[in-house]
């Protein structure tokens, strides 16, 4: 491949040999063997530049992996809107859903916290009178 001038990668050597590419991952020998070719300075690609350095593919590999699971995490983030949104088109449309005043009954209103804090209050008054009650006849 050098006297060719071809361009030494992983995925030419395992093309020239015709093996797949994991055959060459998979030994540490043979892909060390390749990284070394192709990081040699007398290796020039096709056009007779000289080959990539090593720690530029690795920046770009790391670049990659990074962009990668940028948009792996928005595309988890989007992936139950759809659905969602749909849902609830269908329910409206349909009428299959709840109507709107059983979905709000899920949720207190300021009408029933005033009342609970009321019932809360009275609980108390005679929770006192009782106990009042109690030590006036000695009990």
């Amino acid at each position: 491949m050098r006297t060719q001038a071809a361009e030494i990668t992983i995925s030419s050597v395992a093309a020239r040999a015709r093996v797949h590419r994991s055959f060459i991952h998979r030994h540490p020998d043979l892909r060390a063997a390749v990284i070394a070719a192709a990081e040699d300075p007398a290796t020039t690609g096709p056009a007779g530049a000289s080959a990539a350095s090593r720690r530029s593919l690795l920046a770009d590999n790391a670049n990659l992996r990074e962009r990668s699971r940028s948009l792996e995490q928005h595309a988890r983030s989007l992936e139950g809107r759809p659905s969602e949104l749909l849902g609830t088109q269908v329910s409206q449309r349909t009428g299959l859903g709840p109507p709107a005043r059983c979905r709000r009954a899920g949720r207190p209103g300021p009408g029933l916290q005033q009342e609970n804090l009321g019932l809360r209050r009275r609980a108390e008054e005679r929770d006192e009178e009782l106990g009042a009650a109690g030590r006036q006849t000695g009990g």
